[in-house]
């Protein structure tokens, strides 16, 4: 018995061995488990800062772009409003002018049926001035004997008149 028992003893020894070989790395293990943990928490935390500073600067950027957008739609309303104002003017212009050329063409018209009308008096006044003329040195009542000047007698006074 002394062998069974001796050689329990040796196994219980060469166990008991084992089982502080297996307590150190168990203490390793879970040391380093330990570390891995704390490792892990400080990188998710990183992570979360990162993705929070991540989400700062994104919602930074759409509070600009938002602003920039606003800026914008107000410049097109303006510019919006500038071009019907323009656009209104120019239609009254063109009325405007449309307007004016149909006088302008109106006047022309006058002025030239003026002209011609004043032709054919002129022509006229001239034919019948020469006629006038005429029946005046017919008549006796005219006479260019004195170097041009006419002489025109009266009837009532029975002078003579030089012009």
């Amino acid at each position: 018995m002394a062998s069974p028992g001796g050689s329990g003893t040796y196994s219980s020894g060469s166990s008991s061995l084992q089982n502080s070989g297996s307590e150190g790395d168990r203490d390793i293990m879970e040391q380093r488990k330990r570390k891995r943990m704390l490792s892990n928490r400080e990188s998710a935390r990183r992570s979360r800062i990162r993705k929070q500073q991540h989400l700062e600067g994104l919602s930074a950027q759409l509070d600009q772009l938002k602003k920039e957008n606003a800026q914008i739609n107000t410049n097109i309303s303006i510019t919006t409003q500038m071009y019907l104002n323009v656009e209104a003017e120019n239609a009254i212009l063109r009325a405007q002018m449309g307007e004016l050329s149909n006088r302008l063409n109106s006047l022309n018209e006058m002025i030239s049926f003026i002209n011609s009308t004043n032709n054919n008096c002129l022509m006229m006044f001239d034919e019948a001035q020469e006629t006038t003329t005429q029946l005046f040195n017919d008549c006796g009542f005219m006479d260019y004997a004195w170097n041009g000047i006419p002489i025109m007698a009266s009837a009532d006074n029975e002078m003579l008149i030089m012009y």
